[in-house]
């Protein structure tokens, strides 16, 4: 078996060079922080949301404040808004940034199904799409926590960004 440093190794079967468009790894393919201390200040808005499928009665337990634990919904905004500031300690190599508003939003959106809605706003240098979709999850699995107690079958999906907006690769509104 070959060594890494072995000579009989040919070009071919040594890892490629990075692409330069890969902003993440340097010229050794080594993952990085991009530098944004040249880029401007700007607005920057994003909007992700998740879903949320569960029995009947268990959607009814969240949106009737009627769970063993508590007001459910109460309790998935505060760890929304937790989720979208904790962001970059959860994904390496996001920014840490000065967020200005985290807004959740759940609907019911069926007989057995929710809808949650994050909306993070800041200015500064890079976006906010991370954080966004960041909220959006752990809301979920904070709705998850409060009434996985009356049903384990609870699902979470799509977790998806819908918009953002600002910066310089400008705006982006999903497809419906």
């Amino acid at each position: 078996m070959s060594k890494p440093d072995d000579p009989s190794l040919s070009a071919a079967s040594s890892p490629a060079a990075p692409s330069p468009s890969l902003t993440h790894l340097d010229e050794n393919g080594e993952a990085r922080m991009v530098d944004i201390g040249e880029k401007d200040d700007s607005t920057r808005i994003a909007v992700a949301q998740s879903t949320m499928r569960a029995s009947a009665r268990t959607i009814s337990a969240i949106f009737d404040s009627e769970l063993k634990k508590g007001d459910a919904l109460a309790v998935a905004r505060i760890a929304g808004i937790m989720g979208a500031k904790k962001t970059p300690e959860l994904i390496p190599l996001c920014h840490p940034i000065s967020i200005g508003k985290v807004e959740i939003d759940i609907k019911r959106t069926g007989d057995t199904s929710l809808r949650i809605t994050a909306r993070v706003k800041c200015t500064g240098k890079t976006g906010v799409e991370m954080e966004a979709l960041t909220a959006a999850g752990i809301a979920a699995l904070a709705i998850y926590d409060m009434a996985k107690s009356m049903d384990r079958e609870m699902e979470i999906s799509d977790i998806r960004l819908l918009e953002k907006s600002g910066g310089k690769s400008g705006d982006f509104k999903r497809k419906t």
